[in-house]
């Protein structure tokens, strides 16, 4: 009798591994960029929202005659008159003070200091604001010269 050769179907065990290896060597390759990548928005959101508050600050002074916002920025959500006070004449500027995307907090310190030499260092970090300039900066101590 004949016995029929049969050709066994699927992969070798060699053939396994190098898949693996190499799906291993691209993984390695290819995590880091996409921590980095939340990093990177992270930073970009935070100077497009420091790009925001400065802005506004800056259309604020310019319609009030030179008057800077109080220390929590609440003017620029507000419509208010020529003098700063409740009216219907300017704003809002903002529909709400933005987020420091580092922490999530949008509160508002206010700063001795033009410009401040230290963060804060609180757990709800957001901005750092200079009331009698005008100047704001992102509440962290690697973006104070932004």
């Amino acid at each position: 009798m004949r016995q029929a050769l049969r050709k066994a179907k699927g992969f070798t065990l060699i053939e396994v591994l190098i898949v693996v290896v190499i799906l291993s060597i691209l993984a390695v390759a290819v995590v880091p960029q996409f921590t980095d990548s939340s990093d990177d928005a992270k930073e970009s959101t935070a100077l497009m929202n420091l790009h925001t508050l400065r802005s506004q600050i800056q259309l604020y002074r310019l319609h009030h005659n030179g008057l800077t916002p109080s220390a929590d920025l609440s003017e620029l959500t507000t419509q208010t008159d020529a003098s700063g006070n409740p009216g219907t004449e300017f704003g809002p500027y903002l529909q709400f003070i933005p987020e420091n995307p580092f922490t999530g907090s949008n509160t508002v310190r206010t700063t001795t200091e033009n410009p401040p030499t230290a963060a804060s260092g609180a757990s709800d970090a957001g901005w750092l604001y200079h009331q009698p300039s005008g100047n704001i900066w992102l509440d962290d101590a690697n973006y104070l010269d932004r």
